[in-house]
């Protein structure tokens, strides 16, 4: 059986929906038996998908695969705007939807195509003053943010079934999915949330070969350890 000291490398894990990538690691830590270990890249309770955990050595490239460019399948409510800007928060308020053309929301996507600046939203990890912003939004109070610089590759209307609208993105690091699609409502006129979303590949990792997370708890360990990508896979995979 393996043990601690050769666990390195990077685990690619399928997170489920309604576990925090925190739960993922306590999970993960505790049935491989191995204290160093991370993950590149918070995906919020209602997000699933991709999650790159690090083990070991694997730890000492976690900037560096964080650092990397996102893909995302998500789906946006339109009509309901809410507190934390995706289903998981309170609708704070709710706007009449109008009849939505392909041109105009093309047009409002085409709009956050390349640079620009996002501002975070006050439900968020980041913290003020040492204070997770979260936390404060819990409170009740609203402090200023400052604008991250965000880049959007690529993005792709998917369907479209009124309120709802099915839609793909390729994002720089830092970027927030769900202010995406509440700035996209509010340019609309009709305010929307995010309702659901999957992270699809995070740099040239794919969640296709990701183990699920909801298996880690009963699967056997070497099975788990099967799904452990290398150092050298790894630098092979990431073409360097």
């Amino acid at each position: 059986m393996r043990t601690d000291s050769v666990i390195d490398g990077v685990l690619p894990i399928d997170k489920a929906s309604g576990m925090t990538s925190h739960d993922v690691v306590a999970i993960a830590r505790r049935v491989l038996g191995t204290k160093k270990i991370g993950h590149c890249g918070t995906l919020d309770p209602l997000a699933t998908g991709l999650l790159l955990l690090t083990l070991g050595r694997g730890t000492k490239i976690q900037d560096l695969l964080m650092s990397e460019d996102k893909e995302y399948v998500g789906t946006m409510k339109f009509g309901e705007v809410t507190d934390s800007q995706d289903s998981d928060g309170e609708v704070i308020e709710t706007r009449p939807v109008p009849e939505l053309s392909g041109e105009k929301l093309e047009a409002a996507f085409a709009k956050y195509d390349g640079d620009f600046y996002q501002i975070p939203p006050m439900v968020s990890a980041i913290k003020k003053d040492g204070v997770a912003l979260y936390k404060l939004a819990r409170q009740g109070k609203t402090v200023e943010r400052e604008p991250r610089f965000v880049h959007i590759y690529a993005h792709q209307i998917l369907e479209i079934r009124p309120p709802e609208l099915d839609f793909r993105v390729v994002c720089s690091k830092g970027f927030y999915v769900r202010t995406y699609a509440h700035d996209i409502g509010n340019d609309l006129g009709c305010g929307a949330h995010l309702s659901s979303l999957r992270r699809t590949k995070s740099g040239r990792f794919d969640v296709d070969r990701a183990f699920p997370a909801n298996q880690l708890k009963t699967a056997p360990r070497e099975e788990i350890l099967a799904k452990l990508l290398t150092l050298p896979q790894v630098s092979r995979i990431r073409g360097a």
